[in-house]
């Protein structure tokens, strides 16, 4: 900027002019600086992909915590006994999936549970569209609606949704490691990508949150969980049931 000649008065002497000096971005400058924003949102994306994936994570780690105060609210309120009831049921459902163990808990849980509102029960990151499943992202290990003796005689995935066993109830004394038998826990690897169709606790892949009787939540590695009778990480069914061991392996 060029200043004008001043008087003694204060005022620019007449005929000076004032030149302003216009300031601003070139194109050049204005790429340069496109491209170094892009290059930190390139560098920063990931980082806030693994972040918002954690937390989903840990949201549904908590709706485990949730289910597992609702479940010991039954449990105290049925003299120590687990869910128990006839497969299928009425709805055509086998007790084990979440739409049908939900009914037990929905009375200690803060809310009506229904398809639109799936409250605890609904993983937030669960891929599976809500209508498929009616919003319940969790399954019930039928190990603890049947005895030792009658989950030793299953060898096949079938037949945990065939064939039904008369159901036998089971109670909270009678898990002999509580810390290692996996009582609910996510069906789908919702945390974790698996390349193909998830097969839920039919296949090795993938990772998920489970429960266990003791009301610890653990993200495992489905490799991690011990084969089951019918040889899949599926805690339905546990060898000795009840009273076996899914973790660690």
């Amino acid at each position: 900027m060029i200043r004008p000649k001043i008087s003694d008065t204060g005022r620019p002497w007449p005929g000076s002019a004032v030149k302003t000096l216009h300031l601003g971005f070139t194109l050049v400058e204005l790429l340069v600086v496109i491209a170094i924003i892009a290059l930190l949102l390139s560098i920063l994306m990931p980082s806030l992909a693994k972040a918002r994936s954690m937390a989903m994570r840990l949201a549904c780690a908590h709706n485990l915590k949730q289910i597992n105060l609702a479940v010991n609210m039954y449990l105290n309120g049925n003299e120590d006994t687990y869910p128990c009831a006839q497969d299928p049921l009425p709805a055509g459902y086998w007790l084990w999936m979440g739409r049908g163990w939900r009914s037990f808990v929905e009375p200690y849980l803060s809310t009506r549970v229904s398809k639109n509102n799936p409250s605890v029960l609904f993983c937030p990151e669960d891929p599976t569209e809500k209508d498929k499943y009616e919003a319940t992202s969790y399954s019930y290990s039928m190990a603890f609606y049947h005895s030792p003796q009658q989950i030793d005689a299953m060898s096949d995935k079938s037949d945990t949704y065939t064939n039904p066993q008369p159901s036998m109830p089971q109670q909270r004394f009678d898990v002999v490691k509580p810390s290692g038998k996996i009582l609910i826990g996510e069906w789908f690897s919702n945390h974790s990508h698996i390349d193909g169709n998830d097969e839920g606790w039919w296949c090795w892949q993938g990772r998920r949150n489970y429960l266990f009787a003791d009301g610890q939540v653990c993200f495992l590695q489905a490799s991690r969980i011990r084969p089951a009778r019918d040889g899949y990480p599926d805690a339905n069914l546990t060898i000795r049931g009840i009273k076996g061991i899914d973790w660690p392996r």
